[in-house]
């Protein structure tokens, strides 16, 4: 269990360095009157700083280590 987790964070926190964030477009209804409708695209980023991606990597790598020595 303890292996899959450290390989799990290992994966994850090098998708954090590699992508530090991603957009996504939400739309939101401005005035619907009969047939006539005007829409609103929002623009979402949600980013957070590869430092986050580096600690997951070191916590991956200290589970593997740790179960590899049987501390765990």
């Amino acid at each position: 269990m303890k292996k899959t987790s450290g390989i799990a964070l290992l994966i994850i926190g090098i998708l954090m360095i590699a992508y530090t964030g991603f957009n996504f477009v939400t739309t939101e209804k401005i005035v619907d009157i009969g047939s006539i409708e005007i829409t609103k695209e929002n623009n979402h980023q949600v980013q957070w700083p590869p430092v986050a991606g580096a600690v997951l990597i070191i916590g991956g790598v200290v589970l593997l280590v740790l179960e590899k020595k049987g501390r765990i």
